[in-house]
């Protein structure tokens, strides 16, 4: 690692703030000259104010202090122009990074009831995918991806899938308590932190009673700031049809996941299938993941459940392979 990415670092480190860290990797010049406005002394109540909008917004000192100068020491003005100047900047950088490669990223795993959403948001280096501030990004996506869901009006009699491609994925609302879009937010976060990202593609599921989703995310960290999402370069939903009650289904409909996103299988297949040949692609004639001394459908059988569909994501995988499913 050279000198300048280790300060930095190390600046990060002192700040005691997660949410400082990234914008410490901005460059050095601020949006606007900062001069000294009238309402900026060195009382408590001033620094107070600048302590506040540094903490709550990350932004740098010098921003911060540009931000309280124009809008005259208002607080929450202070943070709505932060934000306005920053959608600028990411706007333009959203231009001048188009067409650098995103080969790394993160799967964000999010699951409310009878509704699971699996999204997939790219950036260039793995570096950039462990930022706090990326990780705030994924959990947006997901969470717009869930909404959206949600507000899909249908009477289920059996379970549904939908997928989301970049562009319908972009263009969703990014929540109740967020202005605009998903691709704003994308902006937002690479103009935060300088690199090009893309909002890749999103898959839902919806069941009704008699199912359950079993769910897994290989190498999975919770995000610091949502607990029922998580995060990692690999992700399976299996959909499930069954009587048995939903918590003893917990281990199995994992144990399911891991295999999906072990062995990659093409589709699901059925329980006459031999082991052997095109059978090698089909999810229940395959060796089980975590035994592979008996097949994936002999390890269902027993557990009172039947598989009927899966999603599997994993980051960075071609266009071909991500639309095999």
């Amino acid at each position: 690692m050279s000198l300048l990415p280790s300060l930095r670092l190390c600046l990060v480190a002192r700040t005691g703030s997660h949410l400082a860290g990234s914008f410490l990797l901005q460059s050095a010049q601020p949006w606007h000259t900062f001069q000294t406005g009238p309402w900026l002394s060195s009382s408590a109540s001033s620094k107070e104010l600048l302590m506040n909008l540094r903490q709550k917004t990350g932004y740098s000192f010098v921003n911060c202090k540009k931000a309280l100068e124009t809008c005259g020491g208002d607080l929450k003005q202070a943070e709505i122009w932060l934000h306005k100047q920053a959608q600028k900047e990411g706007w333009s950088k959203v231009d001048r990074l188009h067409g650098r490669k995103t080969k790394e990223g993160l799967i964000g795993l999010l699951q409310e009831g009878s509704t699971a959403v699996l999204v997939e948001v790219n950036c260039e280096t793995d570096f950039v995918s462990r930022n706090l501030k990326f990780q705030q990004l994924v959990q947006q996506v997901a969470l717009g991806t869930m909404l959206h869901c949600q507000s899909l009006k249908d009477q289920l009699s059996t379970y549904s899938k939908g997928f989301l491609n970049s562009s319908e994925l972009s263009g969703l609302p990014a929540g109740p308590d967020r202005d605009g879009c998903l691709k704003d937010w994308l902006a937002l976060a690479i103009g935060k932190l300088g690199e090009n990202m893309t909002l890749k593609r999103a898959a839902w599921v919806k069941v009704p009673s008699g199912f359950y989703i079993g769910s897994y995310v290989h190498g999975a960290v919770h995000s610091p700031s949502f607990d029922n999402l998580e995060l990692g370069k690999y992700g399976a939903l299996v959909i499930c049809e069954t009587s048995e009650q939903e918590k003893s289904l917990e281990d199995v409909g994992r144990h399911l996941g891991q295999h999906v996103v072990g062995m990659a299988p093409l589709s699901v297949g059925s329980l006459d299938d031999e082991p052997g040949g095109e059978a090698e692609t089909k999810m229940l004639s395959q060796p089980y993941l975590l035994d592979p001394s008996i097949t994936l459908g002999q390890y269902v059988q027993p557990q009172g459940l039947s598989v009927v569909d899966f999603v599997r994501f994993e980051c960075g995988e071609s266009e071909e392979a991500a639309g095999a499913q």
